[in-house]
């Protein structure tokens, strides 16, 4: 690597843009020739699916994480069929029996969190939201047994199209929920879409902070873009980071049809923007 070049290994990579052209051990082997080290699998048929992976599959997954010296950190899941807070007692428990195997799918390949999303409220007519939020203490209720079984960690992410969307609100419900061990994601995307202070936000959920998603997006349209092409202030959040005792590799949730692309860009960017600094390697970790 030349002393110009960014540090690639410094940023995690979502798979969420291979979900429906790479499976799993595929991706990684293509973005791991490229740099990158660890990563957020995505959950989908034909990608990575728990009720398609064996305990044999599962095994020889683990294998080759090993032998490639490559870490799965989270799983996460696009939440388009899943409502952990949905009215309808059949969907959630549809939900939880998805939810349950990934996070028993995140213990079998060693990978710290599971990435869940509280619950989608109808956009028209909304549900109570001391309803919902009673619908998922239940559901954690149900998933952190799970959790603590599988040796994994529950990640709340904020979510705009979740009930709970912004920073304040979902914190204070896992407060009142009052179980420290759940993590949290923050998407710094997804707070800038819903013009969340992002200051205030990573205040708000610094105790739980966990990672950090990182892509672009403009207010009118709600994207995970490649760094760069949108309105999120990637400097000032550099910096709020770097304040934070919070050294871990920032995770590019880029969904873009040429993916290579978008984060080859959008790690040349934060490079520039000093984001490098961010995490530390894992021989400085051990140095800490």
């Amino acid at each position: 690597m030349s002393a110009a070049e960014p540090d690639r290994a410094r940023y995690a990579v979502n798979t969420y843009s291979y979900t429906m052209s790479h499976t799993a051990t595929d991706c990684l082997t293509s973005l791991a020739g490229r740099g990158h080290t660890e990563f957020e699998l995505m959950m989908y048929p034909g990608h990575a699916w728990p009720a398609d992976l064996d305990p044999a599959t599962r095994k020889r997954i683990v294998s080759f994480l090993e032998r490639e010296k490559l870490t799965v950190r989270t799983l996460n899941q696009p939440n388009i069929d899943i409502n952990i807070a949905a009215a309808t007692a059949q969907m959630r428990a549809y939900s939880l029996s998805i939810v349950r195997s990934v996070v028993e799918l995140a213990g079998d390949l060693g990978a710290e969190g599971v990435i869940i999303g509280p619950g989608k409220a109808n956009p028209l007519f909304p549900a109570r939201v001391d309803g919902m939020t009673d619908l998922f203490f239940k559901a954690l209720d149900e998933l952190l047994p799970v959790a603590r079984r599988a040796g994994t960690q529950l990640l709340v992410e904020n979510m705009p199209f979740c009930f709970l969307p912004d920073a304040d609100s979902m914190t204070t419900a896992l407060e009142r929920y009052g179980a420290d061990e759940i993590g949290v994601v923050y998407d710094i995307a997804n707070a800038e879409f819903i013009r969340e202070d992002i200051a205030a936000g990573l205040k708000r959920v610094a105790p739980r902070l966990h990672s950090v998603h990182v892509s672009d997006t403009g207010h009118s349209a709600y994207r995970h873009d490649p760094v760069g092409t949108g309105r999120v202030p990637f400097k000032r959040v550099r910096d709020l980071l770097m304040a934070l005792p919070h050294r871990r590799r920032p995770i590019l949730e880029i969904i873009a049809a040429d993916a290579d692309a978008g984060i080859e860009t959008s790690v040349a960017a934060l490079s520039r923007m000093g984001w490098d600094a961010i995490a530390l390697s894992s021989s400085e970790e051990d140095n800490k």
